[in-house]
């Protein structure tokens, strides 16, 4: 006899077909560029050890504040003399470290809580909302400061703090897609038919509210690395000799009175762009994800 469950209907959910995914994103030049930006930040952050022209703590005080174009450093040099096209590369590990692993970990914290708390009734539902509840009170920047003071400043911090702040709101996004889909007629089908609250949640349901929460996930990945670059830039993320995009970006505003904007202008630059790629991104999975759109 076949196993009951194996009969259980399912929300519209079509196939993925690669060769109109491909089409769509050809068509669509802002998802496509997107595509690019992140790939390449990937890259670039992976291959650092090898296509980095020169040690990116090196100085040569000789040269210090060098403009971009200058023999041999194509994005010229910083007050200390050092190669900004070195740290850049560099930096990248950093800065895109700070983004995507915190929001890996939110990631799947949040599933967990979003799909407990909106289909499982009674207290245990109730308690983890109020909870997160109250952690939306709290600024991101203060949960930076709070843990800059027990873990001291670094690169923990950074990961600490945007994984505490991120929970609350992905959370929100499985909750409110779980409240949506529990009461539609595959769920009562499945109840129905026997199957457990297990299978209901990770069988049903969690193939149905992902998507929600991987679209968000994604354009929170610039917005996070802004964030974290704003932690170095005050002094709580990354420490010398180290450094990130942000901690370059504050390193240069001290030498902008000095002739040489290009200290923080490049990697103030370098953030925004890669921040666009990856909402760009963010907004093509969007389109991708959404069965309705990819009957069209």
């Amino acid at each position: 006899m076949r196993n009951r469950e194996a009969w259980i209907p399912t929300t519209l959910n079509p196939k993925l077909d690669v060769n109109q995914t491909w089409r769509r994103i050809r068509q669509d030049k802002q998802t496509l560029a997107g595509i690019l930006i992140v790939l390449a930040a990937i890259l670039i952050s992976l291959l650092a050890p090898w296509i980095s022209p020169y040690d990116p703590n090196a100085g040569d005080g000789a040269l210090r504040l060098s403009p971009p174009g200058t023999p041999g450093h194509l994005l010229g040099l910083d007050d200390q003399g050092r190669d900004i096209l070195s740290r850049l590369i560099w930096g990248s590990r950093y800065s895109l470290l700070a983004a995507l692993l915190p929001i890996t970990i939110a990631f799947v914290i949040s599933i967990w809580l979003g799909l407990t708390a909106g289909f499982v009734h009674g207290r245990i539902g109730e308690l983890i909302m109020r909870i997160l509840d109250v952690l939306f009170a709290f600024p991101m920047i203060l949960f930076a400061i709070a843990i800059a003071a027990i873990l001291g400043p670094g690169v923990m911090t950074i990961l600490v703090t945007i994984t505490v702040a991120l929970i609350p709101y992905m959370s929100r996004v499985v909750f409110a897609s779980v409240k949506e889909e529990k009461g539609k007629e595959y769920i009562e089908a499945a109840r129905m038919l026997g199957a457990s609250t297990t299978s209901i949640l990770f069988r049903e349901l969690l193939p149905n509210v992902i998507s929600p929460l991987i679209v968000y996930a994604t354009t929170l990945v610039g917005s996070m690395i802004v964030f974290s670059s704003g932690l170095s830039f005050l002094g709580l993320g990354i420490q010398p000799p180290d450094s990130d995009w942000g901690r370059m970006t504050g390193d240069g505003m001290k030498v902008l009175t000095q002739g040489a904007p290009h200290v923080a202008t490049i990697p103030g630059l370098l953030i925004m762009l890669v921040s666009l790629g990856f909402n760009w991104l963010g907004d093509g999975l969007r389109d991708w994800l959404d069965p309705y759109k990819r009957m069209k």
